[in-house]
């Protein structure tokens, strides 16, 4: 492909440029002359983005042309628009009516009411768990569209469905692993279609948006469950039990020579086995085959650099937390990865390397399921007694970073006149830097209880428990338990909503208790696969924690108060007979000005009446050690 002026892109929104230059994407892509199409009003003209490279990959040989009885949606027009939801589930019923080796599902629906269809692809053409289990061969899952503005993954698995079977082409890698493919996980988000949805991405020509129905970002929300498309993915891992997990994206940020950049959680201690199968065996074969067919594979770490301008800062390896799809496999031991294609080149680009992606996953993971298996299983069956809650980058005083090989995009940073700070530009002329990569490490841990107990009053949080696939007990009579529980202290609430919810953050003192657990309680015991998974949600220090997410804002509140000229008195009488309550106090008003009002006064007092609620700011869950 020729290299385009500064601003000539595939960028959304840019049908009618990308037809004047299609003769060029035939001859490079070998792919069929579109028809023209009209292209939405241009209200505020087009994205100006940095200038595409050339590029010549093999994988272009992937596409068909659109004369091909079985060209996809996007084929039929070279790869620069993807198709909307009915046009995408008409192909794949045309296809699947043709292939014994496909199946499809429907795992739940969405807010607005559309299914959120699986493909499962086999070889025995399996329709359920069970039967897909009795092949006994390794299964991958992979979703697209979890950011449906982010949609190359649904293209490209189309294009290897299609050769998986009705094509032949690749239909060898279903000897050695089976795939449930969803091709739009988003569903609602996908068909809020514009042009107008990603202004730093090259194509397709209109594409769905970032948040579900009601605005929820459904990569957030892999612990609290509060969306239908989340919870029945969580219901897939569960009763389909894959033995490898993709998640497919477009990336943002600076510019790069990468086009393909995938990686896995390094470090957070959630899953060694399974990291070290990653590092040692899947990432090097993946990055083999990218590489092979022309692709610039590269790792995560390259999309975020520590200051944009100044790449000799660094960049972050960062560890995902459970609330996401990589951190939520990571930490219930289901080997994951993330794909993020980088949304600065073409979409053709892309979505060529979004299939050579997901080939080199199903070979590897045919090759070598008997060692991931191995790694799962160890994983699953650790008991770590303390388990990492919260990720960060190094104290001051951490051992220098790390030093890496970065193939970068030139840039400079010029004065701006019309924001008056710094302009940032790229050239689009490649540069090769050595960059340090700072690495997170865990910032807070906890000690493992034996199990946790949550009353019969959050039913919330229990059915939130159990939707996960965690194992409880419940109880059908009241049980008296001794128990740690914790104080807060220090809540900070907001201050602004974040995913639908009032995020919370506070500080906790434990106490040692014998509590009374009404029946339908349950008991939450750490001795079981998903018993790290029950520690991230329920330890409230964590910051993927029901506690934090703020499903327990109830007992924040103090619901009972003494009027004044109950309470004048009684304080006299408490302070009279009690002499370290009388210095405490004489010295928190010499101390503490909010406490020279005098209602802030009795305040202060009534909290250490005995009529004052005892149960204020006491997180509900006990730890039974």
């Amino acid at each position: 492909m020729g290299r385009k002026a500064a601003g000539d892109s595939w960028e959304n929104g840019g049908v009618m440029r990308a037809i004047a230059v299609l003769p060029a994407l035939v001859v490079a892509f070998g792919l069929a002359a579109l028809p023209a199409r009209s292209a939405e009003p241009k209200a505020g003209g087009e994205a100006v983005l940095p200038p595409d490279v050339p590029w010549t990959g093999k994988s272009r040989s992937l596409a068909v042309p659109a004369s091909d009885p079985w060209a996809t949606p996007a084929e039929e027009e070279g790869l620069l628009r993807t198709p909307r939801y009915d046009e995408t589930m008409a192909w794949l019923r045309r296809l699947a009516a043709q292939a014994p080796e496909l199946r499809l599902v429907s795992i739940g629906r969405s807010p607005e009411g559309r299914d959120i269809w699986m493909v499962v692809a086999s070889r025995e053409g399996a329709e359920t768990p069970e039967a897909l289990a009795a092949n006994r061969r390794p299964t991958l899952l992979a979703y697209a569209g979890i950011h449906a503005g982010e949609i190359d993954g649904k293209d490209a698995g189309l294009m290897l469905l299609r050769d998986l079977t009705v094509r032949g082409t690749r239909r060898a890698l279903l000897d050695g692993a089976n795939w449930l493919f969803i091709p739009i996980f988003s569903v609602d988000g996908h068909e809020r279609f514009s042009a107008f949805t990603r202004i730093n991405q090259r194509g397709p020509a209109q594409a769905g948006w970032r948040t579900n129905a009601r605005n929820l970002n459904l990569n957030r929300d892999f612990t609290k469950l509060d969306a239908p498309e989340t919870r029945a993915l969580a219901a897939v891992l569960e009763r389909w039990n894959p033995d490898l997990h993709l998640d497919l994206h477009v990336t943002d940020g600076n510019d790069h020579q990468y086009d393909v950049t995938f990686g896995h959680n390094l470090g957070s201690g959630w899953s060694p086995a399974i990291e070290r199968w990653l590092e040692g065996v899947y990432t090097p074969a993946v990055t083999r085959d990218l590489a092979a067919m022309g692709h610039v594979p590269g790792p995560l770490w390259v999309a975020s650099p520590v200051d944009a301008g100044d790449l000799q800062k660094g960049f972050v390896q960062w560890i995902a937390g459970a609330r996401l799809s990589t951190g939520y496999g990571d930490v219930r031991h289901l080997p994951s990865v993330l794909l993020e294609n980088h949304s600065l080149k073409p979409y053709p680009r892309r979505v060529l390397g979004a299939y050579v992606f997901l080939e080199a996953s199903l070979r590897v993971l045919g090759a070598h399921a008997a060692a991931l298996r191995a790694a799962i299983a160890e994983d699953r069956s650790r008991r770590a007694p303390e388990l990492p809650l919260e990720f960060g980058p190094p104290s001051g005083t951490a051992a220098p970073p790390a030093r890496a090989s970065y193939l970068g995009v030139e840039s400079r940073l010029e004065d701006s006149a019309l924001s008056g700070g710094r302009r940032l530009t790229f050239t689009g002329r490649p540069v090769t830097l050595d960059v340090p990569v700072i690495r997170f490490e865990a910032l807070t841990r906890a000690a493992r209880p034996a199990a946790y107990w949550v009353p019969a009053a959050w039913p919330d949080v229990i059915e939130r428990l159990a939707a996960h696939g965690i194992r409880m007990e419940r109880q059908d009579a009241p049980r008296d338990v001794d128990v740690e529980m914790l104080r807060i202290t220090n809540v900070v609430v907001g201050p602004d909503p974040f995913e639908g919810r009032m995020p919370v953050s506070a500080s906790f003192s434990p106490e040692r208790r014998r509590e009374r657990f009404p029946a339908g309680s349950v008991r939450v015991p750490t001795d079981q696969p998903l018993g790290d998974l029950a520690m991230v949600l329920l330890e409230p220090a964590s910051p993927d924690s029901f506690f934090r997410w703020g499903f327990f804002l109830e007992i924040l509140q103090a619901t009972e108060y003494a009027e004044p000229y109950v309470m004048e008195p009684t304080a006299e009488r408490m302070l009279a007979g009690d002499e370290a309550l009388r210095a405490e106090f004489a010295r928190q008003v010499a101390e503490d000005p909010a406490l020279a009002k005098p209602d802030a006064r009795l305040q202060w007092l009534y909290r250490r009446s005995p009529w004052f609620d005892e149960r204020w700011r006491l997180y509900p869950v006990g730890r039974e050690r």
